[in-house]
């Protein structure tokens, strides 16, 4: 791949909905380009963005994977990216070093709920875009009803560059609505006729031209003025105008075509290198400078100091870590060196290369804009700023979703724990999105990701790349118990067995505390009836006690332990006498307490489109939830309420069912209170059958 310069640079993140054909348009670009000699097919698993093993087995991408091509003057780096919400920390971390966006729609199912999301977030980092519209050769495909649908969700900048010629099986090609043109494609779709529009197409193409004119002229002044005076606009002033209201983000320009059958390739390459951004054409990149409360901003720019962004680790058991990273100024080569600003750790490296699909191209440098990779870095991870050292900046790193979802994983065989640890770590390290813990109290590992699909995916790799089997269970609730009333109770530890015995005497008075405050132990021991030495055993003895209730075996929180009396033996008594002693007495005090058992309750934040607000609140309550308020927003609700862990666990698969994935949620541990009487006979019930099975 030769060297190209910044302004001939094009990032191009391909976006959509779940099914849209995003790898299949990959795809075609690359051989319609010439970057690939054959074209794959994803039914047949040998495309070249869909190269892992859970990628071929589903059908569907998992991971961003790069792409670059040459199209005319013009290096293109595509990225195609994950259409499902389980994988969405991918699209963020593309996005965020992407110039541009192509949103892909299927000419079938129009716009869905996934289009919608992809959409906001090219908002959010306000990229410029076009539309592609796919599958024009499916049954059923309407590109009038998705124009329609496009304008309706998105405004009515949303502009058609093209009408399609044909539908469905009949589809061979599409009317240039700036040329004028009709253009007609070959069997192979590498090669096009251009000829004159059918003329039961003629007026559409007419109609939609002017609108398409009239748009184009409002992005410039002179053209404007020229267009009211109602003299006519050039093809070039027009293709000028169009890349103008598209950095804009005045126009959006809608192409269509079909992806494997390599229908509207070309004139879609070639929107993308004279419409869409260069790095160049970006406001500076953002950052501060470290140890100082600074902002400064880095150009597009070889003549400005190194910066680059890594945006995606890819960690594997035999090839080791590869980090792609995009270089925001100044230029990088192989074989040197460079400052980690994050981690503030230079490191070394070796090759550089371009990445496309699984294979590496290697590259001498890199250069303000491009996108590239490096492998076996010591410390370097994802959204990690790398720099010149004597002019550093640290850019804000990539914005990661919170995980939704969360399973205990358990290792099928025993003695694979290792092995576990050292694959999670690995996953933790390439997706940010999967967290794992290990919970103290229920002594579980916890795996928390994006939605069950997501640690599926997991749970498959970790038996393929490091060959250990685990199972996905709901969690325990870290249930705790408590007392509701004030007990005393005597504990007596005597043992007579030739020679030395044991013995070991206390009175315990025990009073429940305010929710949260834990255990207070208190000494009144006077007149030395327990001496001194075997006080700390007394307390000890009463801590390992309560770390197992007496109702369903859950650690005891909240409440003050008072040792008042007692009596010792100058032989006989021990330490160890008066531990066993503490643990009896409190044992018994439980009993006359009033024991209670307490759960974790979450404050949740749901965020839901007005028209599912009733089904929303109706599935809270079902789930004992309480709404604590509404706050409205724009076309959105967000619902706060407070609803036990215990009934959450599936909540972000039900919400995704019950609002199509319009809906997003948050939760956040609030405090603990009393479990509602027949729900606590239930948790006793299956806490005293799981004991029995031991």
């Amino acid at each position: 791949m030769k060297g190209y310069a910044t302004e001939q640079i094009r990032n191009v993140a391909l976006i959509s909905h779940g099914g849209a054909g995003k790898t299949s348009l990959a795809e075609a670009l690359l051989f319609t380009s010439g970057a690939i000699n054959r074209l794959g097919k994803v039914e047949a698993g040998n495309t070249t963005t869909d190269f892992d093993a859970d990628e071929i087995k589903r059908q569907i991408t998992i991971g961003t994977s790069l792409a670059p091509l040459e199209w005319k003057e013009t290096k293109i780096n595509l990225m195609d990216t994950p259409g499902y919400f389980d994988f969405i920390g991918e699209v963020q971390a593309a996005l965020r070093v992407a110039d541009s966006a192509v949103v892909t729609v299927c000419a079938v199912s129009g716009v869905e709920v996934g289009t919608e999301k992809v959409w906001s977030y090219a908002d959010q980092f306000n990229l410029p875009r076009l539309v592609f519209i796919n599958k024009m050769n499916r049954e059923n495909a309407d590109f009038s009803a998705v124009l329609e649908q496009l304008r309706k969700f998105f405004g009515l900048h949303v502009f058609p560059l093209q009408i399609p010629i044909g539908q469905e099986d009949s589809f061979r090609g599409v009317v240039d609505l700036v040329k004028m043109k009709a253009m007609l494609f070959k069997e192979d779709g590498l090669s096009s006729q251009e000829g004159e529009i059918p003329a039961d197409l003629l007026s559409q193409a007419e109609e939609l031209r002017e609108k398409l004119v009239e748009a184009a002229a409002e992005s410039d002044d002179a053209l404007m003025e020229k267009y009211l005076e109602e003299e006519k606009l050039s093809e070039e002033e027009i293709q000028t105008a169009l890349r103008k209201g598209t950095l804009q983000g005045k126009i959006v320009p809608v192409l269509c075509g079909a992806a494997t059958l390599n229908i509207g390739m070309q004139p879609l390459l070639d929107l993308i290198a004279t419409a869409l951004p260069s790095p160049a054409d970006r406001p500076p990149s953002m950052g501060t400078v470290p140890g100082k409360d600074e902002e400064t901003g880095r150009k597009a720019s070889v003549d400005e100091p190194f910066s680059a962004l890594v945006f995606k680790t890819q960690a594997d058991p035999y090839v080791g870590r590869i980090n792609y990273f995009r270089v925001y100024s100044g230029s990088i080569k192989a074989d040197s060196q460079f400052y980690n600003v994050t981690k503030d750790k230079m490191e070394r490296i070796g090759n550089l290369f371009f990445m496309r699909g699984k294979n590496q191209v290697l590259t001498p440098q890199l250069i303000a804009g491009d996108i590239g990779a490096v492998a076996k870095l010591a410390v370097t991870g994802t959204g990690d700023t790398l720099a010149d050292k004597a002019n550093p900046v640290i850019f804000p790193g990539i914005e990661f979703p919170a995980p939704v979802i969360s399973f205990a994983l358990e290792p099928k065989a025993r003695g694979d724990e290792d092995k576990v640890s050292a694959g999670l770590s690995r996953f933790i390290e390439e997706d940010p999105t999967f967290r794992v813990e290990r919970n103290t109290e229920t002594k579980q590992l916890i795996a928390s990701g994006m939605g069950d699909m997501h640690l599926d995916v997991i749970v498959e790799r970790l038996a393929k790349k490091y060959g250990v089997e685990v199972t996905l269970k709901t969690p325990r609730v870290p249930y705790k118990e408590t007392i509701r009333r004030s007990a005393k109770k005597e504990g007596k530890y005597k043992k007579q067995s030739g020679g030395r015995g044991q013995y070991g005497h206390v009175f315990l008075e025990l009073n429940p505390l305010p929710r949260g405050e834990g255990f207070v132990f208190e000494d009144k021991i006077v007149g030395g009836v327990v001496p001194r030495q075997y006080i700390p055993a007394t307390e000890k003895g009463v801590v390992e006690a309560m770390e197992e209730g007496s109702l369903a075996g859950y650690p005891m929180v909240d409440m003050r332990v008072t040792l008042y009396d007692g009596s010792y033996h100058t032989v006989d008594s021990s330490e160890m006498a008066f531990k066993i002693a503490a643990a009896m007495a409190l044992r018994g005090a439980v009993e006359q307490a009033d024991p209670v058992l307490l759960e974790p309750i979450m404050n949740v934040e749901v965020t839901v489109p007005e028209n599912y607000m009733g089904d929303i609140m109706g599935d809270l309550n079902s789930r004992r939830g309480r709404i604590q308020g509404m706050v409205p927003g724009q076309g959105l609700q967000t619902i706060k309420a407070q609803a036990p862990m215990a009934e959450m666990f599936d909540y972000a698969i039900d919400l995704r069912s019950m609002t199509q994935g319009r809906a997003f949620f948050s939760m956040a541990f609030s405090h603990y209170e009393e479990v509602p009487h027949l729900e606590m006979e239930k948790v006793i019930a299956a806490a005293k059958a799981e004991k029995e099975e031991k």
